[in-house]
């Protein structure tokens, strides 16, 4: 905390937040023992994550029917995201155009 009695924001560099998402990717660590590890929030991390990790691979033909479940699953979270974002983004169009006249 500062002198002032109000918590400083900290800023991380973009190789930072890469190299803490590779600790969930890459090393099998969960978004927890990550979050801890490197010193943030886990929430700060998750958003990290969605940002800079890869996407998943596609199931081939010769899935599992877990890893086809799984997928399933990924993709419906997907789009339901997709389309909330769609929904407020038609919302802010409706507002600023009314707004506008």
């Amino acid at each position: 905390m500062s002198s002032n009695g109000k918590r400083t924001r900290r800023t991380f560099s973009e190789e930072f937040k890469r190299d803490a998402v590779n600790l969930i990717v890459s090393e099998g660590y969960s978004f927890r023992a990550a979050a801890e590890a490197v010193n943030v929030n886990e929430n700060s991390l998750r958003s990290w994550h969605r940002k800079y990790a890869p996407e998943p691979e596609p199931c081939g033909p010769e899935a599992s029917l877990q890893q086809v479940l799984e997928e399933n699953k990924r993709l419906r979270k997907q789009l339901k995201r997709a389309e909330l974002e769609r929904e407020i983004l038609k919302k802010a169009t409706a507002y600023f155009a009314k707004e506008s006249q």
